[in-house]
């Protein structure tokens, strides 16, 4: 039997899902202390971290693009964490070390949550996923809610770089078997690309930068307006992430040329060139992911 609280946001997530538009839910918001199971490599360009043990019992991720905070010690060595406040965190002053990441898969029955990272030189969450070894501890606050999309949409159009490919993934393989659309994904080269489990009517396109920096060019975005056109009466949903300037040109796209509705799309800036920790000032709260930490 769901208790008062569970009842509230599973309740509301059904009925968001039983309407006509998405919506934001919040969850009831935990800290807890998880156990490093397993890493291993996904493909050339993302190593996934499972995390598992006591602590994970009754983790909650309802949405493709729910994320949840990694805490780290402070450089003296300290741990500083946040307390809990009924349904809520008390967050410490200044804030604690943390970078945000994608759910990338929660399995109840094992109650393991894969976390999948983009390696990058410098990177905090980076440099300590590729050093940890299994039985480490970690600390993981969230997820504090998640975009809730129903699956009302007649197309669906999936974007982003490796930053965001482990959300894509989740996406595609949440979306209902007989969704149509496009996912679009930049990467450095063959050897990134992962196995995707896409609806059949889905078309997933990789684009591979080759000795392109990260987060630069066109090709992105001049694949994604030359290559989606919606059929007359349709409705498409539309999540687009990556590097904050390399998407800008797609945030006006779906505005200005497909005409979307502003609840019928996401962009997001994961990460911004040259700048550390970055936030994008247009992102909504549930939407963060501090995969944005590299430095290019």
């Amino acid at each position: 039997m769901r208790t008062g609280q569970e009842r509230s946001h599973l309740d509301r997530i059904e009925e968001v899902m039983a309407g006509r538009r998405p919506e934001k839910v919040r969850y009831p918001i935990r800290v807890r202390q998880a156990e490093v199971v397993r890493t291993a490599m996904v493909g050339a360009g993302l190593l996934r971290v499972t995390l598992g043990g006591p602590g994970t019992e009754g983790f909650e991720a309802h949405s493709p693009i729910d994320h949840v905070k990694l805490l780290f010690p402070e450089p003296d060595g300290s741990l500083r964490l946040p307390e809990p406040d009924g349904d809520l965190l008390r967050w410490p002053r200044p804030h604690p070390t943390s970078r945000e990441y994608t759910v990338r898969r929660y399995d109840p029955v094992t109650g393991e949550i894969d976390i999948d990272i983009a390696p990058h030189r410098g990177g905090l969450a980076s440099d300590w996923a590729q050093q940890v070894k299994p039985g480490a501890l970690l600390h993981v606050a969230g997820p504090p809610g998640g975009l809730i999309v129903p699956r009302v949409y007649d197309r669906y159009l999936l974007v982003g770089d490796i930053t965001a490919l482990p959300a894509i993934a989740r996406w595609l393989e949440e979306l209902p078997r007989d969704a149509k659309g496009w996912a679009f994904v930049e990467v450095a080269g063959a050897a990134e690309e992962i196995e995707l489990s896409a609806p059949d009517a889905v078309e997933v396109r990789w684009l591979h930068r080759g000795d392109r920096p990260p987060g630069t060019g066109d090709a992105l975005a001049q694949a994604v307006a030359n290559g989606v056109s919606v059929p007359e009466g349709e409705r498409l949903y539309a999540w687009i992430a990556g590097e904050a300037g390399q998407i800008k040109p797609l945030r006006r796209w779906v505005r200005d040329a497909l005409r979307l509705e502003r609840w019928d799309y996401t962009v997001t800036g994961y990460w911004k060139r040259g700048v550390a920790d970055f936030d994008d000032e247009h992102e909504d709260d549930h939407q963060h992911q501090d995969q944005h930490q590299h430095q290019h």
